[in-house]
Order: C-alpha cells, then structure tokens, then sequence
C-alpha cells in the first residue's frame, strides 16, 4: 500500500473523533434543509437556503443555474484537479405533509431526513467541516445540489451541469443519507414507465365484457407477469405503485401502473420494453378504452470496474473505519456520470429506517464515521490514489 495513502486511512479515526465538536453544524443544516418542502420540479426554497450557506461559508461562485442546481467551488491550492461532490436536492415527499423535524438523542425523525437531507447537510456543511479539521485541499471541490433528480424529473440537474459546465472533473462523488458502507459505482440498465388507463366519456358499458380501469390495469399486470425472465443478464420488472379508481359503488374510470425494467443488458431492457408495449396495444384494442405507455427515465448500464482505483481504495477507506463495504449497482445520479466517462461512485452516510414512510429517521452516531469515510475518499482522489494509470 502506498505510504500517503496508509497515512489517509491512519488519519480517519481522529477525524470521527473530532467530528462529534462539529454535530451542532451537521444537525443544525439538516433540520433546516429538511423543513423547507421540496418535491421534484420544486426545489427552489432548498436551493437559496443552500445557497445561503455556501456564501456563509466562503464559497466561490455560489449560484443556481438554468435548470436549478445550487453550485459552490472552494478552491484547492492548486486547483490542478477538480472534484464534485452532488447531493439531490428533491424528495418523494409531498408539500402538504408536515415537514416538522425532531431530533432525539440518538436520532433525527421526519419525512425526507434520510433521502435526501442528510445527504445534502453533509455536502452543504463540508467547507466548515474541512476548516474545522484543518483540511486543506489541492484540488478544487465542487459542491453540488442537484435539481430534478428523482422520478420524471429523470436527473435533469446533474446532466445538464454535466453537459454544459467546461470544468473537467477527475471524479464525482454522489453523497446519499443512506445507508453507511453503501458502494455504488456502477449502474443498471433502467427504464422507469407508467401505464395509464382512461375510459372516455361515450365508452358503451353495454358492450360484453365491459369492466372498470382496475380489471384492466390488473390484466395487464397479468401478461406482464407472463413475461419470461432471464437469470442472466440479471434482470427484472419491479412494479412499484397501482392507482385508480374513487370509491365504493362506482366503477373506476382511470387507474395507472407504475413500474420499473432494470437489467444489466441494455438490450433487454429495449426488449422487455417492447412486450409491455404490444401488452398495452393488445388490451387496448381488446377493450376500447385509451392507454398510454409512457417512458420517463432512462439508465444505462455501465461504470467503473471494482479494479479501478476510485471503487477498490473506496473499499479499503470503508473497510479501516470497521464498515461492512455494501456493493450493489445505482440507478442514481451515478448514471450522469457514466454517460459523461467520469469516474464516479455513490456513498451513504449513516443507517436510517422506514425510509419513504412515516417516521422516516436516521440515527446520529454513525454520521460521524460516514463523514469521514467521505474524507477519505476525497482525500485519496485529491492525492490521485483514486486516479486509474495506463
């Protein structure tokens, strides 16, 4: 192992040490940012507050962009390299819902604190947590909130910086809340679709065979359940939300199928594609009624291989603070990355449970050992240990 970056690995139990001085900043960041509602397409009142710090902080060129992002550069003191560091700023939760976060002894509960605020408190409080340990960096770190990064919104925020910014990048790092020892560097190939079924006004309930949207919707689930599965590539169909219908007593007139292909060949997830849409061109011309089949995000497969230097020192920084290294692909921003050859990989930073349900929570002590889990990795990557040689 190379002398600096034994001495990286020998420097991070100190610096869980000294995070715990820094947990006022950390939580204070993450109940603010998670109280201010920001649903896809909705993220402006996260970004200016995010903004709001990054000048507190000192950042350079605190700004948004076209699509949304929230952008700060500290500069390294060189600036020969430049490293990005992206937490969405979007959740699936709704503005109606009460945003009001509790922080307990051991834990901070309240909708969204896992996915995404953590992520994006430990991103947004990095400047204060690297003058705190007296971290000076040679490369640039570019910090980022990424805008409409979850469902339709398809990781417009990051491909758009990706495919307009002029800065090269020697690596990305995608910061989630969850889970602590999560390696993702690389990505599924991934098509996220809905299904909607309408009745029209003038549908002839007379006819034979007529039924409400649900009977439908649950026929088409039926024949897509009919679909052979290969074992290898690994692939498969996750259905993830039906919806339809009013109440009792009334047949349904609409009703919607969400789902997701993933697989790691690009090809089955175009074949898989294919069937689903002859399934919904066959049921409707069988019942009369409109559906539509429509495709709103896109994953291809591909990354980094585990040899390369960013995913295999990544292991070995996780492995030295006693994580349990958790490797599994990403359909995350992570993909942004791949289309656009950078290398990348995606890390959480504590446990959490209920995740996407009432009484979301994560728990307080292991932030201190993820904070510096990501220390270690921009600190390799700054040093080029993470750099891949010919």
């Amino acid at each position: 192992m190379d002398d600096g970056f034994h001495t990286i690995l020998s420097k991070l139990p100190d610096y869980e040490r000294q995070l715990v001085g820094l947990s006022d900043t950390v939580l204070a960041n993450l109940v603010m940012i998670s109280e201010i509602p920001a649903p896809t397409f909705s993220e402006q009142e996260r970004v200016e507050f995010i903004l709001n710090r990054m000048s507190e902080y000192g950042l350079q060129n605190a700004s948004t962009d076209e699509v949304g992002n929230a952008l700060g550069v500290l500069p390294g003191t060189s600036g020969d390299k430049n490293i990005l560091i992206v937490a969405h700023l979007d959740t699936n939760v709704e503005k109606i819902v009460d945003h009001t976060i509790t922080v307990q002894t051991n834990k901070v509960i309240g909708p969204g604190v896992a996915d995404n605020g953590l992520g994006l408190a430990v991103m947004t409080s990095l400047p204060a947590i690297l003058e705190h340990l007296d971290i000076k960096l040679e490369s640039n770190l570019v910090l980022m909130g990424s805008s409409r990064s979850l469902g339709r919104g398809d990781i417009e925020g990051l491909r758009f910086f990706l495919s307009n910014t002029e800065l090269p990048f020697s690596a990305g790092i995608c910061v989630e809340g969850v889970k602590l020892g999560r390696i993702s560097y690389s990505s599924i190939g991934m098509m996220r679709c809905e299904i909607s079924y309408s009745i029209p006004e003038e549908y002839d309930w007379t006819q034979f065979g007529a039924v409400g949207s649900i009977v439908v919707i649950n026929d088409v689930i039926n024949h897509i359940l009919e679909i052979p599965i290969p074992r290898r590539p690994r692939t498969n169909i996750m259905l993830g939300s039906i919806r339809g219908g009013t109440g009792y007593g009334k047949l349904a007139t609409n009703a919607s199928l969400r789902f997701e292909i993933r697989s790691e060949s690009a090809e089955m997830v175009l074949s898989l594609r294919d069937q689903i849409e002859h399934i919904v061109a066959e049921v409707s011309s069988n019942t009369g009624a409109e559906i539509s089949f429509d495709v709103f995000a896109r994953r291809r497969p591909g990354g980094i291989p585990f040899t390369h230097p960013l995913a295999k020192n990544t292991t070995e920084i996780i492995r030295s603070l006693d994580i349990k290294p958790r490797i599994s692909p990403s359909t995350s921003e992570l993909s942004a990355f791949i289309d656009r050859e950078i290398p990348a990989l995606t890390v959480g930073i504590t446990d959490g449970e209920n995740i996407g349900l009432p009484g979301e929570l994560v728990y307080i002590d292991p932030i201190y050992k993820g904070i510096s889990q990501l220390l270690g990795i921009i600190l390799a990557t700054d040093g080029g240990y993470c750099d891949e040689t010919e």
